[in-house]
Formats: C-alpha cells, structure tokens, sequence
C-alpha cells in the first residue's frame, strides 16, 4: 500500500483492511460451521451460525461507513479511490458469503435430526472444502495484493461448478432410489446451490482485487459457461432462503 504524506489517511486504509480481514475470518468460520453443522445434524450450531450472521452485517455496514467518510475527508484519486471502492466491494461479497452459509444453517434447524442418506452429504462437504479453499486464498490475495494468486482463484471456479454437476447427480440418485429420501435430497440441493454460490462470491472478490492492484476489470464473461441444454433446476431461482 502507498505511503501518505496524511499519515491519518494511512490510518485510515489500515483500519479498512483490518476491517476486511476480520470480516473475512468470520465469514470463513461461518462456512465452515455450516457444513459441520449439517453433516452432524447439529442444530446447536446450525444456530450459532445463524446468530453470527449478525456481527457479520454489522461489520460490513463499520466498513461501509468508514469508507465513505475517508472518501468524503480525503477525496482520493486512481490507487487510493481503488483501495476505497474495493472494501466496499468486498464488504459486500464477504456479507453475501454470510448470508449463504446462513441459509445452509437453517436448513439445517428445519431437517433436524430427520436426516436420512448420510452418504449423500459425503459430496457436499467436498464442495464446501473446495469453496472454503476459494475463500482463503482470496483473502490472501486481497492481503498480498496478489494478482496472479486472484487470477487463479477466477480461474478455480470452475472446478466448484463441476462439483455441484457431480453432487446434483449423485442427490437425485438417492432420490431415485427411495421417494423416502425426496425431502431431505431437496434441501442438500439448495445447500449445493449455496455452496456454488460461495465460490461465485469468492470469484467477485478476485476481481475486485485484479482491479485494485492493476486498475483493469476482468471481462464479464468467465471461461466457464453452462451449455445451453442444461436442464438442472436453478435452486437460488427457486428460493434458496427458507
């Protein structure tokens, strides 16, 4: 990070990134809580998890804050209005990753202790170690300003999307085996959808922080794209709160 002649402008963008960082430690905690919580059938914690979301939103509305009144003080110009911009970007995803592990929580609460094929789980916590993965390494290139290590992580996400290809076949075979299994698939399939939607979220920051170190967006459209056929049903289309 440039060095200011306002050393309180310094302050300023320290206490952003460290904003930042605690955001995304949380963030990381809760995705990680969620999937044990699921895979135990732990609602205790399904529940801790839920309760978290709140420190989670009230970090990012401190950050928020915090960024306009440095741009409002300071009016910065090209690296430092980047900086401030950024936060507030990632703020934003970072809060979204909240919410989505959130949903897999009280999913979680509302199957209880009626989870049934266990096995059928085995694939979702593989997506959410790969997500998981995802989100550490973007934080590290947010904390780095590592270009390249945010480009591989853009790059990476089509690894999840392929998983939840894999985990959507694998839950509609367990629902195919025994309609007793149908209510309990349903909800790994908005979970997996969550999870997908995680990796989305840690892919937005990676753009984010290419564009704060380089001044250059990535391109709108991603390496990746789901064939016209694809007959899945979109679960965040429908509904994936309770």
């Amino acid at each position: 990070m440039v060095e200011h002649t306002i050393k309180a402008f310094d302050r300023e963008l320290d206490a952003l990134e460290r904003r930042i960082a605690e955001m995304g430690g949380v963030a990381e905690k809760m995705v990680i809580d969620a999937m044990d919580a699921l895979a135990n059938a732990d609602t205790v914690l399904a529940h801790q998890v839920v309760a978290t979301d709140l420190r989670l939103d009230a970090l990012q509305r401190e950050i928020e804050d915090m960024a306009v009144m440095t741009i409002a003080r300071r009016q910065p110009v090209a690296v430092d209005l980047r900086e401030l911009i950024g936060t507030i970007r990632i703020a934003g995803d970072l809060e979204r990753i909240g919410d989505l592990a959130k949903n897999i929580a009280k999913r979680t609460v509302k199957v209880g202790s009626d989870a049934r094929v266990p096995r059928a789980i085995i694939g979702l916590k593989h997506m959410n170690e790969v997500a998981t993965e995802l989100l550490k390494d973007v934080l590290d290139a947010y904390a780095q300003r590592d270009e390249e290590r945010a480009r591989e992580v853009w790059q990476r996400d089509v690894d999840l999307d392929e998983l939840e290809d894999s985990v959507f076949r694998d839950v509609l075979t367990h629902m195919m085996e025994d309609p007793r299994n149908i209510s309990f698939c349903a909800h790994l399939l908005f979970c997996s959808k969550n999870i997908e939607r995680i990796g989305d979220h840690a892919t937005n920051i990676a753009e984010t922080v290419i564009y704060l170190v380089s001044g250059r967006s990535m391109p709108s459209e991603r390496p990746h794209t789901r064939p016209e056929g694809d007959a899945r049903i979109d679960m965040g289309a429908a509904g994936g709160d309770l």
